[in-house]
This record gives C-alpha cells, structure tokens and sequence, in this order.
C-alpha cells in the first residue's frame, strides 16, 4: 500500500504478468502524491503469489518464449482471479476504516480484469485500463461505471474503437500511438523521451479521471 494513511478514497492497481516492476509501483506513488487535495490510498496485491511472468518471455518471438508463456497463463486466467477482488477490498477495509470510495486501474493484464470487474455488481466507482490485453467489445456492453481506457499501438485498434462504441457510460478512450504495450507499467522506456512523456501524460489522465469519478 502507498499513500496517505487516512485517506477516505482507495484506488486498487491491478498490475501486469509481470508483477511488480518499479514503473508499477511508482505509478502507484504518482497516483497517490500528486494531489494534494485528492489524496489516495494505492493497494497492489500480489494475484501471482510471488510468482510473475518472466519479462524475457515478452515478445513471444520464439516457439520457447510461446511456451513458456502459455503454460503460465494456466495460472494467470482472469476469470479465476476476479473472487479475489471483494476479499481484497474487505481487508482493506478493515485495517483502513477510514476508505468510503473505491476506483481501480488495471495495467495490461489488469486491464481484462477491470472491464470484467466492472460489468458486475461492484463497489467501485470508476475504472482505468492501460494497454489493456484481451480488449473484447463484449465486456463494454455490460461496463457499469465510468471507464477510461489507454491503449498502445499494440493493442487491435478495430477492437478497441468497437468497445469504445459499445460503452454506454461515461468515457475517456484515447490510444497512444506512439509508444508500446504495458507503456505505464512493466515495458514503459522511462529513458525514452517519448516513452517518458507519454507514462506521465497517461497518469496525469488517469488522474484527472479519478478526481471526476470518484
């Protein structure tokens, strides 16, 4: 966890395959400190069990790397994952009594885990994507809250534009087409100019989001 203790507004970070990678976990500062008069309690648990996905396995490029990575997505379904999310924020919950409102930002991975999330019966108000994997225009027919999604070049556009257009709550839908999957977490070049101002141009969305929905 990260953020003023006290703080009435938590915002869980759902993170990628690749767990917790300092882009992560300081997009979790950014998002907890950079407000003064919007201060968040940031929680990122730990869905893998301390056990990620190697990043070297990212780009599948070879029949290895595919291997590899689709025998640990055995592991890494989102469906078997949402019943962790309620149990979650109850803990929370109880050792921070003070949290009256919930958001959730999903990164990659995440991302699939928030549009599920989010077209069932939920205690969160809003809700981020960043590079979101998996994008099924399905998921936004049934999208309950307000939604903000961040997709990279790398994302299937077509799919993208389409779950836009199948959203029926309020939106920000925006790619950035200059810069790669997982841009705000785990693969974000914070040494690239580019990269850099696009991480920071996303947060700064992903904020101003938040401080509308929550």
């Amino acid at each position: 966890m990260t953020g003023p203790a006290g703080a009435d507004t938590a915002i869980l970070s759902i993170y990628d395959i690749f767990g917790f990678f300092p882009q992560t976990l300081q997009g979790a500062d950014i998002l907890a400190y950079s407000d003064a008069e919007h201060p968040y309690q940031v929680f990122i648990p730990d869905f893998f069990d301390g056990n990620p996905a190697d990043i070297a396995w990212y780009p599948p490029t070879d029949e290895e790397k595919k291997s590899k990575l689709g025998k640990w997505f055995e592991i890494a379904s989102p469906p078997k994952h949402l019943p962790k999310v309620p149990v979650i924020l109850t803990d929370a919950e109880k050792y921070n009594p003070s949290i009256k409102s919930w958001g959730v930002i999903g990164y990659c991975w995440g991302g699939k885990l928030v549009s599920l999330i989010a077209g069932r019966d939920t205690k969160f108000k809003a809700g981020v994507q960043t590079s979101p994997a998996m994008v099924d225009p399905a998921d936004a027919e049934k999208v309950k809250i307000p939604m903000c999604v961040l997709a990279s070049k790398e994302e299937p556009q077509d799919e993208v534009k389409q779950y836009d257009a199948n959203l029926k709550v309020k939106k920000h839908v925006e790619t950035f087409g200059d810069v790669v999957h997982g841009f705000m977490s785990a693969r974000g070049d914070l040494k690239d100019p580019t990269g850099k101002a696009e991480y920071e141009r996303g947060y700064k969305i992903a904020l101003d989001f938040f401080h509308d929905n929550l």
